[in-house]
């Protein structure tokens, strides 16, 4: 491990439990859902991803900033969590794309780390007791002191958090002239087909709108208090719904929204938030998982299919709620909990996962595919 300082931090649990560690980030302190992510890598693409937003990611794997950071593996403007938790930070990092180290990033951004707690002991305090509120501070080294900061901290549940990361004006996806992405259009579309697709924000990743241009869609990204008839002045193909954070019961106007868009009929695309959000406007449920699904390796299909999938999310969909017009597509396979759904008659699929991958597998980028075929077959 290469050692950043030795300046003390403090984590505490809403449950009384603490954790002494030391400071690799911003000084201050810092309040949020602790959460827990078992990917590998990715760790810049998970900070900066909107869904985490309001959460403090405790990161499995031992050791975290060996590659630094660098503006290309950004899923939006800055870094979206709360704090960082981590067993090993690396300052020296080693890799041709870093252009900055991960504790210089985090100071930069003002955003708090605590390092150096068996984040192990952490993870499984989180799996058996649920993900809960907690503090980290470099200020307040008294842990009762800290849990009585802690305790006006509002839950999770019921939060809408949407507002905080959607965009405030209507504006068309053009990848910066830049960019080292490569965009090599995968529909299979004739010079005279490009289908526009308008995006609800609410906490849209970079890579969902890149996925959406590489397949050869004209992307139109709306604020999420967008109402209907706006997005409707556009004549969309197809209308996108993104992934987001907090309680997805609680984004009334994308539900409001999303309702009416039903009964237009046009293709309707969902993940994660946007796949809540959709069953919510079918008049399903949803509820909160203990403590969630976040990470690279999660196994998701039906009927002997598997797909290894990137997860981020802390809310699904009540199976029990679904209408009978609505078909489960995907299960979750660790705990069977609703991964993906379609209508049975009109053109309407979502998905809990993330299917562009960034980070995580490719295994469901097809999806995209389908999103496209739906709106030729529907033109």
């Amino acid at each position: 491990m290469s050692i950043i300082n030795f300046k003390p931090a403090l984590l505490v649990l809403n449950d009384g439990t603490s954790y002494q560690g030391y400071s690799c980030g911003a000084k201050g302190t810092s309040f949020g859902e602790v959460v827990f992510n078992t990917g590998i890598t990715g760790y810049q693409e998970v900070m900066t991803d909107p869904s985490y937003r309001g959460q403090m990611v405790t990161f499995t794997y031992p050791e975290l900033g060996n590659t630094g950071v660098n503006p290309e593996d950004e899923e939006s403007s800055r870094p979206q969590v709360k704090g960082i938790i981590a067993r090993n930070i690396c300052d020296r990092p080693s890799n041709w794309r870093s252009t900055q180290s991960l504790p210089d990033y985090l100071k930069t951004h003002n955003i708090v780390g605590i390092y150096g707690i068996d984040t192990r002991d952490l993870t499984r305090r989180l799996r058996t007791s649920g993900a809960m509120n907690g503090a980290i501070s470099t200020e307040i080294i008294d842990p009762e002191q800290l849990l009585i900061e802690l305790q006006s901290v509002p839950s999770m549940a019921g939060l809408n958090l949407v507002k905080e990361v959607s965009t405030d004006k209507i504006y068309e996806w053009v990848e910066p002239t830049n960019s080292q992405w490569e965009f090599n259009p995968r529909a299979n579309l004739t010079e005279k087909e490009q289908y526009t697709v308008v995006a609800i924000d609410f906490g849209v990743k970079l890579n969902i709108l890149r996925r959406l241009a590489s397949y050869g869609c004209k992307v139109i990204v709306v604020p999420a208090s967008t109402p209907a008839e706006k997005i409707l002045e556009y004549n969309p193909d197809g209308i996108f719904l993104s992934n987001g954070p907090g309680d997805p019961s609680a984004v009334v106007e994308g539900i409001t929204t999303t309702t009416a868009l039903l009964k237009a009929e046009k293709p309707i695309f969902g993940i994660c938030m946007g796949h809540q959000i959709l069953g919510l406007s079918l008049g399903a449920q949803t509820f909160k998982l203990k403590f969630g699904h976040r990470g690279l390796n999660q196994p998701a299909g039906l009927k002997q299919k598997v797909e290894i999938t990137s997860q981020n999310h802390g809310f699904a969909i009540t199976q029990e709620s679904l209408d009978a017009d609505v078909q489960i597509t995907h299960l979750n396979l660790n705990d069977r909990t609703v991964a993906g759904l379609k209508h049975k008659t009109l053109p309407f699929f979502s998905v809990q996962y993330h299917p562009e991958a960034s980070p995580g597998p490719h295994d469901s980028d097809y999806l995209f595919e389908q999103f496209v075929k739906m709106m030729r077959e529907n033109n």
